[in-house]
């Protein structure tokens, strides 16, 4: 999906196969990590569940992680979706999303994951996803915010994501109804709408 100019533009699947259109989170701040039942770095669902539970205090309805099982890393998430979504509510008590199983790299990688890759490489420009358990930061105007490796824990974000929050929606253009006289004031309102990167 090359023409995809924000993530609002996919429609991964969710846990049943659905379609789940990613515009329903619109001026929200999303963070999408790629998930594995057997890894190392599993436990970091009880942090993210934490991290979860805790910005959802002061953020009700501002907020959301989506997580997206992956097999294609040692091979440590090789069981059923229904297999992932009951290891995640008995062993975490996950309450997030937890999306269908996908591919992050290579030619079978979900869109969502080339578009994210491609907005935001890694360490000195590298694309792929290294590992389980990285993480991409999604701003309220729909653009990637950051990228972190698998050894970045879960409750170092809640610094970069709370930033986020305090931004202000980007609010659609209210039509004009000023005079020509006014024209050069007007003229400078698109710069106000600019949207840090």
């Amino acid at each position: 999906m090359s023409s995809a100019t924000s993530f609002y533009n996919f429609k991964p699947l969710d846990k049943k196969g659905e379609e789940l259109p990613l515009e329903k989170y619109k001026g929200k701040v999303v963070l999408v990590v790629n998930t594995a039942s057997k890894c190392g770095f599993t436990p970091q669902y009880a942090g993210l569940e934490s991290l979860y539970y805790k910005i959802k205090q002061s953020h009700p309805d501002d907020f959301i992680i989506l997580g997206f099982p992956c097999n294609q890393f040692a091979g440590q998430e090789p069981g059923s979706d229904d297999d992932i979504q009951n290891f995640c509510q008995v062993n975490y008590g996950v309450s997030f999303p937890i999306m269908k199983k996908i591919d992050v790299n290579g030619d079978s990688a979900d869109p969502l994951y080339q578009w994210l890759k491609d907005e935001q490489p890694g360490f000195m420009g590298l694309k792929r996803i290294k590992w389980n358990f990285e993480k991409f930061l999604i701003g309220r105007d729909g653009h990637v915010k950051g990228r972190w490796a698998s050894l970045t824990k879960p409750d170092a974000l809640e610094r970069p994501i709370l930033d986020e929050l305090n931004q202000k929606p980007a609010e659609p253009a209210a039509p004009s109804q000023t005079t020509s006289a006014d024209a050069p004031a007007s003229a400078e309102a698109p710069a106000s709408t600019e949207q840090k990167l």
